[in-house]
């Protein structure tokens, strides 16, 4: 599936106060949904000791695809409220971090390097 694809059939599924003139409500959801990552992978390692992807059971590994989906339904909100399209999104980060390479400034520190 392409990204702006996604974004518009996501965007169909999308309930939340005063949509289409709201960025916090997917910002904040964000936030929340990459914590749950986050919380899963913590626990992978608090739990089963896994600190390796190839110890991740194909069921925990479910759990985690299930909850990086939630981050990229609400990325593709907050992308559709600025008024932005996935592709371009992708397209510009990909330019960034080429040019980095090219400079030799992927390892350093600040936004604009």
């Amino acid at each position: 599936m392409e990204l702006n694809e996604y974004q518009k059939k996501a965007r169909e599924t999308a309930l939340y106060p005063r949509l289409g003139n709201n960025f916090i409500y997917p910002a904040l959801g964000l936030a929340g949904e990459t914590g749950e990552v986050v919380e899963k992978i913590k626990k992978l390692m608090r739990n089963d000791g896994v600190e390796t992807p190839d110890k991740v059971t194909e069921e925990k590994r479910a759990e985690i695809v299930k909850e990086m989906g939630d981050v990229l339904w609400y990325l593709s909100q907050l992308a559709s409220e600025l008024g932005v399209e996935f592709n371009d999104i992708a397209e510009k980060n990909i330019e960034k971090l080429s040019s980095r390479k090219e400079r030799g400034t992927l390892h350093s520190e600040g936004d604009n390097r």
